[in-house]
């Protein structure tokens, strides 16, 4: 007996896909950042909400400011020694599965702030999936970044732990802060 050729293409009108591509095409359509906005980068994010970039075409309409409500943190500008077990708490505070992205350089890598107050880049606190880079970066880097994460999710399994988290190292507690170094 031969096999009808709409079977096998598809074309039947049936869509057929896996249980971790309809989870994941889900998580990225209604992703709901949490803002952690601390210097200038915090503006070009906030102008990533306005309407000339309409962040409600990814599923984002509105930033969360409760971390139990999001799954995705934007750290953007620099994070203070002082500022870092909060940033830890509210990471912790997130429901799993959750996201990271580090927005602009001073969150990345401490930016133009090298001294003993500024965290040489938020990956010492909490582990961050993606790196926006700028001093501010544009909306347009930003949008980039959150398509990246998209791209990510999608390649995760639902019931599974995050790929991201199996692979890199996990980022200590946020307690007890190491002490800063005279001329570091």
């Amino acid at each position: 007996m031969a096999v009808n050729p709409h079977q096998k293409d598809g074309s039947f009108g049936v869509v057929t896909t896996t249980l971790d591509q309809a989870v994941n095409w889900g998580r990225t359509r209604a992703m709901w950042p949490m803002l952690f906005g601390l210097a200038c980068c915090a503006i070009e994010m906030m102008a990533t909400q306005a309407s000339h970039y309409d962040m409600s075409r990814f599923g984002m309409e509105l930033m969360r400011a409760s971390p139990r409500q999001s799954d995705l943190m934007i750290v953007a500008g620099r994070v203070s020694r002082k500022m870092a077990p909060v940033l830890r708490r509210l990471y912790d505070q997130m429901p799993s599965p959750k996201w990271v992205i580090s927005m602009g350089d001073c969150a990345s890598c401490g930016g133009v702030f090298n001294n003993y107050a500024i965290l040489q880049g938020v990956d010492e606190i909490v582990p961050v999936d993606v790196y926006v880079a700028g001093c501010p970066p544009r909306p347009e880097q930003l949008i980039h970044g959150i398509m990246t994460i998209h791209e990510k999710v999608m390649m995760e399994g639902p019931v599974t732990e995050k790929v991201s988290e199996l692979t890199r190292r996990r980022a200590p507690q946020g307690q007890g802060m190491p002490a800063p170094q005279p001329g570091a």
